[in-house]
């Protein structure tokens, strides 16, 4: 996957975009970022990139050239007519794990990080196909919540985890939040580790851990499990004495 990123502070993604898993995915050549400062595409001789809205109000806003240039200019580089092109904004459809999978799949992505009070209108019809928030809050800009993006979608690549199961029992992948996890000591604090995760008998390790899912999801989180159809398997796990 190739994602290009339109910001006008690509300094911000030098950290978390250059460590850890997502590092590791680029230097496998499973992913590609690459960044356009939207200053150096403006015809401005101040470089400027925002103006007061039309009507008044408060703020500034993202003025229309230099990010349709950066966008064509990112374009010209892309495979297919219209590459998906996402604007992170608090107006957008709210992000989650099936967003995340739909995306993966998308050889080429282009993310818009706003500022101010956001782009001009002429910008999001004519190039943006996605507008996503990542929550009900206010950001200074589009970049962080970019970055949560590009992390959730790179681990739904095909190869970018060691193993499918390093994704699939994780929380809100399976529509549950996941079970507890225990590892040494056996005994902490005088705080002991389940014996059934002792037993060696996997069967049972699988019910445990099936059981506290559906537990925990109840409990944290109950807007999930009320969406959450319960197998006959599961209904008899919840049925059984702790």
């Amino acid at each position: 996957m190739n994602i290009h990123i339109m910001t006008l502070f690509p300094e911000m993604f030098e950290g978390p975009m250059g460590s850890s898993m997502i590092k590791r995915g680029r230097e496998d050549g499973l992913l590609t970022l690459e960044y356009y400062h939207i200053r150096e595409f403006s015809k401005n001789k101040h470089q400027k990139v925002d103006d007061y809205p039309y009507g008044g109000g408060s703020g500034m806003v993202m003025t229309p050239q230099p990010i349709m240039d950066a966008y064509r200019h990112i374009k010209s580089r892309c495979k297919g007519s219209k590459p998906r092109t996402i604007y992170l904004t608090p107006k957008g459809k709210l992000f989650h794990q099936g967003m995340a999978e739909e995306l993966a799949k998308e050889e080429e992505l282009i993310f818009l990080c706003g500022h101010y009070e956001g782009v001009d209108q002429r910008v999001i019809d004519e190039i943006v196909t996605d507008e996503v928030s990542i929550g009900d809050y206010v950001l200074t800009g589009g970049e962080l919540p970019a970055m949560v993006m590009i992390d959730a979608i790179a681990r739904m690549i095909p190869g970018f985890l060691s193993c499918d199961e390093a994704y699939e029992d994780e929380s809100i992948y399976s529509g549950l939040l996941e079970y507890p996890q225990y590892t040494r000591p056996r005994e902490f604090e005088g705080n002991k580790v389940p014996e059934v995760l002792l037993s060696g008998d996997h069967e049972k390790v699988r019910l445990w851990r099936r059981k506290k899912s559906l537990e925990v999801t109840a409990e944290k989180r109950p807007d999930l499990y009320e969406k959450y159809s319960l197998s006959k398997e599961e209904e008899k796990l919840l049925k059984k004495k702790k």
